[in-house]
């Protein structure tokens, strides 16, 4: 396989994700948490001449950090598939990275872990807003519970540093 130096147009398709975003979320009951709702920031910069795309996020509750994380989205070429590496509060090493495509306006990510199985879809309704679900079957089950559901906002274009 050749060394690829300059990022493809499916690389820039997570541009999307550029910036800053704003949003109102629906938290699950599960076991790490109780329901209820949450606001959340996330701000997304490229990485690599285009390569990747880090993306932070903070979810805040009841006016505290509840949660954050750092997703790195990439393409990986040798499988055609998008892969997301997510490391959070929650502490856990990601095994391997969630994997998908594109489906239209909608990017679809699969991983499985010892402890289950996470579908997260991101559903862009234009470039400007985007839906977000993340879903969980525990080990051994075919059932699906939401974990956390919201539609975010882009409020600037140009990425903010939430560390």
């Amino acid at each position: 396989m050749a060394f690829q130096s300059t990022p493809s147009a499916a690389h820039f398709r997570l541009n999307v994700f550029a910036g800053v975003w704003e949003g109102e979320e629906h938290i699950a009951a599960s076991a790490w948490t109780r329901e209820g709702k949450a606001s959340a920031e996330l701000s997304g910069e490229t990485l690599f001449d285009g390569f990747f795309l880090e993306q932070r996020y903070r979810q805040i509750r009841d006016g505290e950090v509840s949660f954050e994380a750092r997703n790195v989205f990439g393409f990986d070429g040798s499988d055609q598939a998008y892969k997301l590496y997510q490391f959070d509060s929650a502490g856990f090493a990601p095994p391997s990275p969630a994997s998908g495509h594109w489906n239209g306006n909608e990017l679809v990510l699969m991983k499985a872990s010892p402890r289950g199985r996470q579908r997260t879809v991101f559903a862009f309704e234009n470039e400007d807003c985007y839906r977000m679900g993340v879903s969980f079957s525990p080990a051994g089950s075919d059932t699906w519970q939401e974990v956390v559901s919201g539609t975010y906002r882009r409020s600037s274009l140009t990425s903010s540093n939430l560390s």
